[in-house]
């Protein structure tokens, strides 16, 4: 029951923050970022055990290994865009947001140029 734990700990910090807005807005702040922090490490704690999948299932399909991490490297860039860019937009910083999410978008693209000239070359070889 994590997601019963996740959600008893964002109502909490979200009333908390809430209660808090009108006397200390820089306290409600911190509370936020605590809670999104707290969430963020708690994933990246069940991200092992889904890693430790990932390796067997690497170790039954005969696949390169080069293609998985590249997809693991994007799939890390886009949880921690989308963490840093919600948190600098409910800080109320939408442009430094936006630049968070295309810098990631770009370092996606830069990332898929290698899976995509292996794409091509096997579709050259096939046909």
């Amino acid at each position: 029951m994590d997601i019963l734990k996740i959600a008893v700990l964002s109502i909490s910090g979200v009333l908390l923050a809430l209660t808090l807005k009108q006397t200390k807005p820089e306290y409600s702040f911190l509370i936020s970022m605590a809670v999104c922090s707290c969430i963020f490490l708690y994933i990246l704690s069940k991200l092992r055990t889904a890693l430790g999948y990932i390796g067997q299932l690497e170790t039954l399909v005969s696949m390169d290994g080069v293609y998985l991490d590249t997809v693991l490297k994007m799939l890390g860039i886009t949880y921690i865009t989308q963490f840093a860019a919600d948190v600098c937009r409910d800080a109320g910083y939408q442009a430094v947001s936006g630049q968070i999410e295309l810098f990631a978008k770009v370092a996606v693209l830069f990332l898929s140029f290698p899976v995509l000239t292996a794409l091509v070359q096997t579709i050259g070889e096939v046909l």
